[in-house]
């Protein structure tokens, strides 16, 4: 199993999570193991949706997870969208990014 953080909530980061929820068999069979979201990182609350467990306001949470290996930036933005994912790289995961803009600024670091 490989478990994912996702950081942000918005329109992109809802798809994410509910493509990865609602394919999950099809997406394990694909990849040769399951791939479940393990935290969300969003300032905002969610409390109707069914995996409202899921979510955090601490960066930290993912971070500093040594089972989360991939996070998946769609905060948009560069900050804190930058310092984030550079602490994510920088903490051995691989990161999965929507954001153009910090991809065009910071890309080749």
């Amino acid at each position: 199993m490989v478990y994912v953080g996702v950081m942000g909530h918005g329109t992109v980061g809802s798809g994410v999570a509910e493509v990865l929820q609602r394919n999950a068999d099809s997406i394990a069979k694909r990849a040769g193991t399951e791939i479940r979201i393990k935290r969300i990182l969003d300032l905002r609350d969610f409390p109707d949706l069914s995996y409202h467990q899921l979510f955090t306001k601490d960066v930290g949470d993912i971070l500093g997870d040594p089972e989360i290996k991939i996070v998946v930036e769609v905060m948009g933005g560069i900050n804190p969208a930058y310092t984030f994912t550079r602490k994510a790289l920088e903490s051995g995961k691989h990161v999965v990014t929507s954001n153009k803009e910090l991809v065009a600024l910071h890309g080749a670091e």
